[in-house]
């Protein structure tokens, strides 16, 4: 299995609102450009929800349904893939008070079932996921800091949301956006 995890800080906020922001899954093709599509299929607050996702991945698309758990007492959302192109897919998101501030910690174990291909399509998948998560929460809140750093987004580049080596390789970034 493999595993993303990703950390930020959103400043100035309250836990359980930044709680309730982050299920707006409809709102995340905007603020993400790997994310083509969300449905959102149920959601009953305090309770859990569905919905349905597509991100661009190489040159198409990466698609899964999911049940999602929500524990607003525990500031915790829980999700697992009830279909799609995983073999598995599950996670959580968890937040944490932190005096004026909000820890925000998302982790997620994924397998394609192709071991084969896992050393292709892993890092692939690991970084469009990454990358989503992180272009999301710095999209729903104006002060975020993340556990590594972003670069500036400039008009007309895809550039990642997730400070590493490709970061700023339109070519590596074209193949996972609408543009490429």
């Amino acid at each position: 299995m493999r595993r993303v995890e990703l950390e930020a800080t959103v400043r100035g906020e309250k836990a359980r609102e930044v709680f309730d922001a982050l299920l707006a899954w409809e709102r995340y093709p905007e603020l993400a450009p790997h994310v083509r599509a969300t449905t959102v299929h149920r959601s009953v607050s305090g309770e859990g929800g569905s919905s349905s996702w597509e991100l661009y991945f190489r040159s198409g698309l990466l698609s899964w349904s999911e049940e999602e758990f929500f524990d607003p007492g525990a500031l915790r959302i829980r999700f697992e893939q009830t279909y799609g192109d995983f073999d598995e897919f599950r996670g959580t998101w968890q937040l944490r008070q932190d005096a004026d501030d909000v820890h925000v910690r998302f982790d997620a174990e994924f397998d394609f079932g192709i071991p084969s291909m896992e050393g292709i399509l892993d890092p692939i998948a690991e970084r469009v996921i990454k990358e989503t998560v992180a272009w999301a929460v710095t999209g729903l809140f104006p002060d975020v800091t993340h556990q590594e750093p972003l670069p500036p987004r400039q008009p007309g580049r895809n550039v990642s949301p997730v400070g590493s080596a490709a970061a700023g390789d339109t070519d590596e970034n074209a193949e996972n956006t609408p543009e490429g």
